[in-house]
Order: structure tokens, then C-alpha cells, then sequence
């Protein structure tokens, strides 16, 4: 019998980059988040593709997002909840706003402690920074080993094996 598996999809709600106007960014030189609308980060739908497959593949298992941001942000848990996961988590408070890696990273692995999952995916990078370091930070917060790249899932005899990419 195959263990069940508590899965977290670490995953954000970006600003919609695909049609950007004159009001996109700000004097600053920074994301206009309020002119653009918001969507699932499609790095991270990857990711969550990733958690229903081996949501799948082992009998009771569930799976849940984290997401740190805004109250709107609770869009995206509804968003995957349509699409086969079993509910999630919101981290919000005006303290988060502009968090940079690390401390999105704290601020998420403290919320991993407690959540006590599995099994955490995450996706490459988010696309309104692409700097790609939460979920390798997070990794290094927890103690836990990591995989990036990852091209293949398997589940089988209580073990999940991935396999990378291989660079060329």
C-alpha cells in the first residue's frame, strides 16, 4: 500500500506581465501591482500539475498551497482548489509587503514548520522576479534535500523518485 502524502505547492499571484500599458511601473522604477491584474504564477501551476499527479498516484493523499501576499491573493487557493487541490494557506500582513527572498523565505518555512507537510513543490521562479531562491532558501531553512528541474515523478513502495533534467 502506498503511504499517503500531505503535499504543499509553495505558489504566488503575480501581476499579469502579458499586456503592459504606460502605468505598469512606477516612478520608481518598480511593478505597478495596482494597474496590472493579478494571476497564478505559471511557474507555479507547473508545480501544482506536479502535486495532483502524485496526489494521483498515492490513495488519500491531499494537497494544499501556501501563498504569502495580499488578502486577494486567496484567489489563487480558490483557483487550485477548482483545479484538484483540497484547500491551502494565506500568509498576510502588512508587514510582507515588499519582502524580498529571504524574507518570504523565513516567513513561508515558519509556516512549513507547522504545517508539517510530506512533500513541498514549488515552482522554478515566480515571474515578477525571477530570481528562482525561495524555494531553494526554504529548502536550506528546513534542513530538507532538493530537486530542481525536475522532468519525471514516480511513487512506489512508499517512495517518491524524481528525475532532473539533465543539462547538456
Amino acid at each position: 500500500m502506498k503511504k499517503q502524502l500531505k503535499i504543499v505547492v509553495l505558489a504566488k499571484q503575480v501581476p499579469d506581465t502579458r499586456n503592459v500599458g504606460k502605468d505598469a511601473m512606477t516612478p520608481e522604477g518598480t511593478v505597478n501591482r495596482a494597474a496590472l491584474p493579478a494571476i497564478f504564477n505559471p511557474e507555479d501551476l507547473n508545480a501544482l500539475e506536479a502535486a495532483l499527479f502524485l496526489k494521483d498516484e498515492t490513495e488519500g493523499s491531499t494537497v494544499h498551497i501556501l501563498t504569502m501576499g495580499p488578502p486577494r491573493a486567496a484567489d489563487i487557493i480558490r483557483d487550485a482548489i477548482f483545479r484538484g487541490a483540497d484547500g491551502g494557506y494565506l500568509l498576510t500582513d502588512r508587514k510582507f509587503a515588499g519582502s524580498d527572498t529571504l524574507a518570504t523565505s523565513y516567513a513561508l518555512s515558519c509556516a512549513l514548520r507547522k504545517i508539517q507537510p510530506d512533500v513541498i513543490v514549488a515552482g522554478r521562479q515566480a515571474i515578477d522576479g525571477d530570481t528562482a531562491q525561495v524555494g531553494p532558501q526554504i529548502a536550506e531553512k528546513l534542513h530538507l534535500p532538493q530537486v530542481s528541474y525536475v522532468a519525471e515523478i514516480a511513487v512506489e513502495n512508499k517512495a517518491v523518485t524524481v528525475k532532473r533534467l539533465r543539462s547538456e
